[in-house]
């Protein structure tokens, strides 16, 4: 199936369908929150069949924190900054609060929380007294058309685009191209860039699209990056799959065969090379306790017509996350009653 974008659908929506699934069936059903869900579902011992992959919420900001500490030479250059996060009013937006007040604690930087009542048209008071604060940089954590009113009304205001830092659902050319001129120079997170110069995209190109086989409505959406982001999407899943089959057999897989897929994903570069997406995937590697794997971003910026790579990977602090993590998850399953695996004991 090339119809990628399809996968890019509303992180907010995504879990009912899966959890309508899971309800449905005697066997429990992996839950795919790629680069999204609740941060403590990376602790696979609580959440065993939720797989935040590549990037959760928490590894997110702190990776772009880590992203501005290198344009002053190291995270100790936060200190004394001023950054302020622009979020969306709803659990989404308001995931990384906590955890960013924590890192701000932590590097000694000034925070200040803004938040936009969905759906995010109306920004003028928020952009005002971003003005009046002067920040060094505005995290947006947006979603959908708060997304370019932002820029829009930030350029109305005087404050520099190239200021301001996208999250992961604030990335792409739908993102932008509706806030036109405006738009030059912003810029943002991703885990895959956008662009067809990967042999994985090369071949999806010349063996379905050009055979006219393609289901994708817009042609040029190809190499988009929520085109891309279902390529990505598609690749892990399969080789989970595989890696499943291999254990299991080549047959149809229950749920927790395919949990048991996910866990021992390992993706290195070796095997992102034979795949042909090295560079369009970072290495990732899953466990029984780590269900994110992976924890980079590199950052873009948009030239007015495209989005261009303006960093390597940068990994976010997870060492200093994975505790938080780890308590949220344990008070999660106090409350539900769960008793967490042992994952010493998983094989």
């Amino acid at each position: 199936h090339d119809g990628a974008p399809a996968a890019a659908t509303n992180p907010l929506s995504v879990g009912i369908a899966y959890a309508t699934l899971e309800r449905s069936t005697a066997d429990h059903l992996p839950l795919i929150t790629i680069n999204h869900g609740r941060t403590d579902s990376t602790d696979g011992s609580v959440f065993p069949y939720v797989f935040p992959l590549q990037l959760n919420p928490y590894s997110e900001v702190s990776a772009i924190l880590n992203w501005i500490g290198q344009q002053g030479g190291g995270v100790d250059s936060l200190k004394g900054k001023k950054i302020v996060t622009l979020y969306h009013g709803s659990p989404y937006g308001k995931e990384t609060n906590e955890v960013l007040q924590k890192l701000a604690d932590r590097y000694g930087f000034e925070l200040t929380l803004l938040e936009v009542p969905h759906p995010g048209n109306e920004q003028q008071s928020q952009w005002l007294n971003i003005r009046r604060l002067k920040p060094d940089w505005v995290i947006l954590r947006g979603w959908g058309v708060m997304n370019p009113v932002a820029i829009k009304t930030a350029q109305k205001v005087g404050f520099p685009v190239d200021h301001i830092i996208g999250n992961i659902w604030s990335n792409s050319e739908e993102d932008v191209r509706p806030a036109g001129a405006a738009a030059k120079g912003f810029l943002a997170i991703t885990t895959h860039p956008s662009g067809t110069a990967f042999p994985v995209l090369q071949g999806i190109e010349r063996d379905v699209v050009a055979k006219g086989q393609s289901d994708l409505a817009d042609p040029k959406r190809f190499g988009t990056v929520y085109y891309n982001l279902g390529v990505v999407n598609g690749i892990l899943n399969v080789e989970a799959l595989r890696l499943a089959q291999a254990k299991y057999g080549d047959k149809p897989l229950s749920g927790e065969q395919v949990r048991w897929g996910f866990e021992h994903l390992k993706l290195d570069d070796a095997r992102l090379q034979a795949l042909g997406a090295k560079g369009l995937v970072q290495p990732l590697t899953l466990s029984c306790a780590d269900h994110e794997g992976g924890g980079a971003i590199r950052i873009q910026q948009w030239d007015g017509e495209q989005w261009q790579l303006v960093s390597d990977w940068v990994q976010a602090d997870r060492a200093f996350l994975r505790p938080i993590i780890e308590a949220s998850a344990r008070q999660y399953a106090k409350e539900k009653g769960i008793t967490p695996r042992d994952c010493s004991k998983e094989s």
